[in-house]
């Protein structure tokens, strides 16, 4: 029975490790994401760079509009170069608790990447203000489109990344099977793999 088991492993890894070739490389940029500050400002943010990156903000409050830039190199954040798409939702997540997505925010934290080096944290460099021009149609439509895409990421962000505990051996070997599993195989058998890597790590 365990080397019918050892056999499936061997086979669904190297099975990963194809697939694994064919997958584009994770983008550390995050394309333009909608979010709705907690006075309910509509603000849209869009990521650019390669190493050094540079988030702008552009935010519509009350016929006034602001906008304002950070600069940093999260890449050297271990964390965010597994996974810059969750990094992304946690930087959104705290911007949608604040009332003011520039005045309130000279430096973007998350929880992912708080023992990072402090070159990793993303700091505030400009901001301004001015009178919104733009219609009443025009703006209607924004935020009629902002309250839609605000929804999606949270949906696609799913249960935060559960940490290991150190409660006890079972547990430890479970997160050690998982992560095994997520190097080895493809994204959607990590279950199976891990399951059988646990059968084996005892």
């Amino acid at each position: 029975m365990k080397s019918f088991a050892l056999l499936l492993l061997v086979l669904i890894c190297s099975m990963g490790g194809l697939g694994r070739k064919l997958k584009p490389k994770k983008r550390s940029t995050a394309g333009d994401i909608s979010f709705r500050t907690k006075t309910k400002d509509a603000c849209r943010m869009s990521v650019s760079g390669d190493e050094e990156l540079k988030l702008r903000i552009d935010c519509k409050s009350q016929g006034v509009s602001y906008w304002c830039e950070f600069t940093g190199k999260p890449s050297v954040c271990r964390a965010f170069r597994n996974n810059p798409k969750i990094y992304w939702n946690q930087v959104t997540a705290e911007l949608r608790k604040l009332p003011h997505a520039c005045e309130s925010s000279q430096v973007l934290k998350t929880t992912m990447c708080q023992k990072a080096p402090p070159e990793a944290l993303m700091k505030q460099i400009a901001a301004g203000m001015e009178p919104d021009v733009a219609n009443q149609d025009q703006a209607q439509k924004s935020s009629t489109s902002v309250r839609g895409a605000g929804k999606s990421p949270a949906k696609k962000t799913g249960k935060p990344p559960v940490l290991p505990t150190q409660r006890g051996q079972g547990s430890e070997n479970e997160t050690e099977a998982m992560k095994l599993a997520q190097e080895h195989c493809w994204e959607s058998l990590h279950g199976i793999c891990s399951y059988i890597i646990g059968i084996f790590r005892g």
